[in-house]
């Protein structure tokens, strides 16, 4: 199976500080689910005292929030070591997944939570999935959200209508789509999306743990690749993200040294970084590339992994420019 059987779909990139809907990728591997809003519920179940049953109007009943996250890809589950570089940055409206644990109250015994959609079909070969993923328990208390606006609006079907979760700082496979059922249990799921893809092994380790936190990462969001630019300045644009804060962001032109970036510091939200550098680049064809150090001293690597530092091609001048 390749990129068809992912239902990849990826938008232009925008210099927004919020994506736009319209341009925020989708990822659907058993494909979009036709919901009945009006008949649509989820579940709280597994090691809980108070097995819960929600309609929409009782989620929507529930004392809200909103917080701005970034939201990236971890990347084809086939080729987990090909740089995607699909992320956008999002506004969501919802509540902490806590709200529900402490109605319900999970059992001393509950460890683990498991989060399943209503996506359902087949995947590399296995008929009657379900996308399912999980986390420990104490993480999925602190840091699950589940969301039912994206940009002030109700999310639209392709994004996970009616309710998803939306886990910050953590790779988009963790955010399950059109969310049904929430179970609670001692031993982490056997699942194709838990155990068998979305996982690897970290340098120095010989155990592949999931994909869960993000890298640290950059991408050079204007000029693209490919462009053209008249005159001898390029103003570029782009935008830095990871776990903590990014500290620095450097350039690199042709090979050259270098250069600090002018880096907008991290808010109070786990949202993405902008960055910008003017750069003055004679006629012909340049390579620009982009590195991000987060606090902890996570540096974007060289090409061959995931992460690796973000490279456009762009052209300086007219129709001579790189004879």
């Amino acid at each position: 199976m390749g990129e068809q059987a992912l239902d990849v779909r990826d938008f232009a990139d925008v210099t927004d500080f919020l994506t736009p809907v319209d341009n925020v990728f989708v990822r659907a591997h058993l494909g979009v689910p036709d919901l009945d809003v009006d008949s649509w519920t989820l579940s709280v179940e597994g090691l809980v005292e108070r097995p819960l049953r929600l309609r929409l109007d009782d989620v929507l009943a529930l004392p809200a929030r909103r917080f701005t996250a970034f939201h990236e890809c971890f990347g084809n589950p086939f080729e987990p070591d090909v740089p995607t570089r699909a992320v956008a940055n999002l506004r969501w409206t919802g509540f902490d997944l806590s709200a529900l644990l402490d109605r319900a109250v999970p059992l001393p015994s509950a460890r683990h939570v498991w989060f399943e959609g209503a996506d359902t079909g087949t995947f590399d070969g296995e008929d009657g999935l379900s996308y399912l993923k999980d986390l420990p328990l104490e993480t999925a208390r602190r840091d699950v959200f589940l969301a039912y606006e994206m940009n002030g609006e109700p999310l639209t079907v392709r994004h996970g209508h009616p309710l998803r979760t939306v886990v910050p700082r953590m790779f988009g496979t963790n955010s399950v789509k059109w969310l049904t059922r929430i179970v609670l249990a001692e031993e982490r799921p056997d699942h194709m999306f838990t155990t068998r893809f979305y996982t690897r092994v970290h340098p120095g380790e010989h155990t592949a743990r999931p994909v869960r936190a993000v890298d640290v990462g950059s991408k050079i969001l204007s000029p693209q690749d490919g462009d053209q630019v008249a005159g001898g300045y390029v103003e570029l644009a782009g935008r830095a993200w990871s776990v903590g804060e990014v500290v620095s962001l450097d350039v690199s032109v042709d090979d050259g040294p270098w250069l600090p970036a002018s880096l907008e510091p991290l808010g109070a939200d786990p949202a993405w970084q902008p960055f910008t550098l003017s750069l003055r680049l004679p006629p012909g064809r340049h390579r620009v590339r982009a590195r991000a150090t987060d606090r902890d001293g996570r540096v974007q690597p060289p090409p061959g992994v995931r992460n690796s530092v973000h490279e456009i091609t762009v052209t300086v001048g007219g129709a001579a420019a790189g004879a």
